[in-house]
């Protein structure tokens, strides 16, 4: 694991040195500013720290009756919409966990991802005076990074397809099963809860109502 972290490291390193970030910030660039805004404001939301849940919240700690199954579809529908958009964040980094502790354990992912890593070293060695000539074909540093990054996309899809799919289906239980036992119909978000705003006016018979100013109840007399 740290020879395959040292490979990463350097991988990241020359695809800085090669222009790699240049070339994926001319790509944003090039997009229309609504587009860049309406992206910028998605991640924002998306990958908001308050919208993840503490783990008191996620399994209900302290809760009278945290989990239990809703047996009345009209009651368990809202249930299970309220908990993948109250819970989802915490879904995303259970199976983002899932996925890590899955690649620990499957050797045959771990070497096909050290083999591209070597590869890659080997390409930007190749390619460190700026170019290399291929049968006559002289490739820049820069076409070899973009062609290196789409191959490794490629293999990547390649290798860890097991991998993913095994993840999505178990992580995919798992926050299901969370989503339709869990009961947190008593935390809401802050986009959840209703602003009140105007002023309580009160008249005078309103303020001599009975309910507010309740009646003292009078002993009863006893005649003689």
């Amino acid at each position: 694991m740290a020879v395959l972290g040292g490979l990463m490291g350097t991988v990241k390193e020359k695809w800085n040195a090669s222009g790699g970030n240049e070339f994926a910030s001319n790509i944003s660039k090039s997009l229309p500013q609504g587009t860049q805004d309406y992206i910028t404001q998605a991640q924002s939301k998306l990958f908001n720290r308050e919208h993840f849940r503490s783990p008191t919240v996620f399994f209900g700690f302290g809760e009278e009756r945290p989990f239990y199954f809703e047996r009345t579809p009209a009651l368990l529908v809202p249930r299970m919409k309220h908990n993948l958009t109250f819970f989802y964040l915490n879904y995303m980094v259970l199976t983002a966990i899932l996925f890590v502790l899955t690649l620990i354990v499957s050797p045959g992912a771990i070497i096909g991802i050290a083999i591209l890593g070597f590869a890659w070293v080997a390409v930007i060695r190749a390619t460190q005076e700026g170019s290399v000539k291929i049968k006559g074909i002289t490739i820049t540093q820069k076409q070899a990074s973009i062609g290196m990054s789409a191959l490794s996309v490629l293999a990547l899809f390649y290798i860890l397809s097991n991998i993913f799919w095994w993840t999505l289906a178990t992580s995919g239980f798992i926050c299901g099963a969370h989503a339709v036992m869990r009961d947190a119909a008593m935390h809401k978000d802050e986009e959840d809860k209703v602003q009140m705003s105007g002023d309580l006016a009160l008249s005078t018979e309103d303020e001599d109502a009975a309910f507010l100013n309740p009646v003292k109840s009078q002993p009863a007399e006893i005649p003689v």
